[in-house]
């Protein structure tokens, strides 16, 4: 351990408890040993009672619908779609408007929310604004480390591999190490960790994107403005209504329960004690996989394919053949359907409200509002499919587009920024509730024929 590391190591495990900054830390030190007893109740109730039974077609294929996840911050519902802290989009829209007279959430209060189940006073989020500007500086060294990344590199690949270069900061990693920590402590270094990265994600996805693909023009941070806003700054995004946009998609993108693969990642390998920053890199990684973080990709190639080929001002009934002719060919409906809602993504519909206050004469903003009410009618009449309505995805790379980005690749980087959000609160309790290593079961096909096979009773 290099003396420069210690020294930092010490005076923070000195100051711990002594610490007055940080109003978000000190309403977390009250509320863990309420949550850790509240959890202890629950499972002296309910630990033995039975959550679900599960399939060996379930078990094959992908643990759908297998509720075997503790992950305390948000909530799936097949009808009502997300909620964080048991709050939906509407509500969090409402609540959660702070600062330059706005209407899109800011995700400085989402995570106060995310972290305390509360929405935030002024005093609160104003703390917590200054303090991801206060640690969220990058210094010399980590922008070279950005700037020599070879500029063919996929942008996720880019982010991955600097939250492993930022790892070397990790708090966690270094107390651990010198064995001065307690398992009742690690929490507050988690958190220390996962504010660091917080603050620092906008300012390196930003560095990222004027690398690749603004010839290396860096643009400095605007302290004057909010997390989301400032992040839009720095991408070279100067209009309110981008930043807007920002807020938003940051927002509602910021968590969606703990079975999808950027949070289960993430959460599966925090639970080994790996440190925030080597979560986090790897739940990036698989938010990178298509069937996760591209969606949005794909949804906005496909309208502008069908606007390629059918032309402007598209019929419905042109809309209608364009999807029937998509399915025959043995394709998905991009942007519709998801694996588990069974109405309209909250999400979606939020994204359409923002077009429709701040868009006007935008043809390809207006075929997502035309497909919106011809598609759904189409797939219901298809038997396979059981939710014909669309998810966030329909709407969100749409937006990105409008607005000038272009730079497909670079979608998923602004779906990672959201999505450290809700993995870095799933962190933090996580640890504070003292959840063990994550070690399922798993079964093999002779395990199957075994159990289940015809001869069973003979053996």
């Amino acid at each position: 351990m290099h003396s420069k590391q210690q020294s930092v190591a010490q005076l923070f495990y000195r100051s711990l408890y002594n610490n007055t900054h940080g109003l978000l830390k000190q309403r977390m030190r009250e509320l863990v040993p309420v949550k850790q007893a509240l959890l202890r109740d629950v499972r002296k109730r309910y630990g033995s009672k039975e959550v679900c039974k599960v399939t060996v077609d379930q078990a094959i294929g992908g643990m759908r619908n297998v509720f075997a996840l503790f992950y305390d911050a948000s909530l799936l519902d097949a009808k009502t779609g997300i909620t964080m802290r048991d709050y939906n989009i509407p509500e969090l829209q409402e609540y959660l408007q702070k600062g330059e007279n706005g209407h899109e959430p800011l995700p400085e209060a989402l995570f106060w929310l995310l972290c305390t189940g509360d929405f935030p006073s002024e005093q609160e989020f104003a703390d917590v604004q200054q303090e991801w500007k206060q640690r969220g500086q990058l210094d010399s060294q980590t922008q070279h480390f950005i700037l020599s990344l070879p500029k063919t590199a996929h942008p996720m690949t880019m982010l991955s591999q600097t939250l492993l270069y930022l790892q070397k900061d990790s708090l966690f990693q270094q107390v651990y190490d010198q064995g001065k920590v307690s398992k009742p402590q690690y929490w507050e270094y988690f958190y220390e960790d996962a504010m660091n990265l917080l603050a620092k994600i906008p300012r390196v996805a930003a560095l990222i994107y004027r690398h690749k693909y603004k010839n290396g023009e860096i643009i400095s941070a605007d302290e004057s403005l909010d997390w989301a806003g400032n992040y839009a700054h720095m991408l070279g995004y100067k209009k309110f209504e981008v930043r807007e946009c920002l807020r938003g998609y940051l927002s509602i993108h910021a968590d969606h329960e703990g079975g999808n693969v950027s949070a289960h990642t993430t959460h599966l390998v925090g639970s080994a004690l790996a440190d925030p920053y080597l979560s986090y890199s790897a739940g990036v990684n698989g938010l990178a996989g298509p069937l996760h973080g591209l969606a949005n990709q794909e949804v906005l190639k496909w309208l502008l394919e069908m606007r390629d080929e059918l032309g402007e001002n598209i019929s419905n009934e042109k809309i209608q053949d364009y999807v029937l002719t998509t399915i025959r060919e043995g394709k998905v409906i991009p942007g519709y359907g998801h694996a588990v809602l069974r109405y309209t993504d909250p999400r979606f519909i939020h994204q359409k409200d923002f077009a429709a206050r701040h868009i006007k004469d935008d043809p390809l903003v207006d075929l997502v509002r035309q497909c919106y009410h011809v598609i759904p009618p189409v797939l219901k009449t298809i038997g396979k499919i059981q939710n014909p309505w669309p998810n966030v995805d329909a709407h969100s790379g749409v937006l990105l587009y409008h607005y000038g980005m272009r730079e497909f690749q670079y979608y998923t980087v602004v779906f990672a920024v959201s999505r450290a959000l809700g993995c870095m609160a799933n962190l933090i309790w996580s640890r504070a509730f003292g959840l063990p290593i994550e070690r399922p079961g798993s079964i093999t096909m002779r395990w199957i024929e075994e159990k289940f096979g015809e001869n069973q009773n003979l053996k």
